[in-house]
């Protein structure tokens, strides 16, 4: 099973332009970072456009942060790129004739709406900035292994 990958990803584009202000980063070099198609970045970047956290111009590779990256939380990339879709999902085909394939995912829907609570406020208090500051440390520690 392949795991969704476009909160990470959106994120990953995000943090790629507050690190390279001002460069041309087409959609085909932000792809050659995340290892992936131009066309999935840029329909990546025009959720992040529509939710207002970048600007970018048709045929101009020069996309901007609309906001600071310490005013950007993952809660924001996250509404941008899966709008009001849960984290968890519930199996939605379980056989409606059988007492545990009926009760079971009403029990876990509670417990997944508490996730679901716990999980954004906690996205609410990450930012971007909180993200680069870490890639940062993390890229400076990776440097001194390779000396």
């Amino acid at each position: 099973m392949k795991y969704p990958t476009k909160l990470s990803d959106a994120v990953h584009v995000l943090a790629f332009l507050a690190l390279h202000p001002g460069a041309a980063l087409t959609s085909e070099r932000i792809a050659e970072s995340v290892r992936t198609n131009p066309a999935y970045i840029r329909q990546l970047m025009s959720a992040l456009r529509k939710a207002g956290l970048l600007a970018s111009v048709k045929g101009h590779p020069r996309p901007t942060l609309v906001k600071e990256p310490e005013d950007i939380t993952l809660l924001d990339v996250y509404r941008a790129i899966e709008g009001d879709k849960p984290i968890l999902h519930q199996d939605t085909h379980t056989n409606p004739d059988c007492g545990v394939g009926v009760n079971i995912q009403l029990s876990l829907r509670d417990y997944y709406d508490e996730i679901q609570m716990a999980a954004e406020d906690c996205m609410r208090t990450i930012t971007l900035r909180n993200i680069i500051d870490t890639y940062r440390k993390k890229a400076g520690e990776n440097s001194k292994m390779e000396d």
